[in-house]
């Protein structure tokens, strides 16, 4: 039971991260669009792809665990 519920509060503090991120993505590609067009791209790139890659290392993790 305290397995699953340390699942659901990482999983929490994750997507509320990203949400946050998310929410100041048009701020930040913007920013970085002032400097390069395609820099602004890079950077929504990255961004997509840490989202997956941070729930693709938690699920290493824990099968590692197990």
């Amino acid at each position: 039971m305290t397995e699953n519920r340390n699942t659901l509060v990482a999983a929490a503090v994750i997507m509320v991260a990203f949400v946050a991120a998310a929410f100041l993505m048009p701020d930040i590609m913007l920013t970085v669009g002032g400097f390069s067009p395609v820099a602004a791209g890079v950077v929504a790139v990255v961004f997509v792809a840490a989202f997956f890659l941070v729930f693709w290392l938690r699920g290493r993790h824990q099968d590692r665990n197990r």
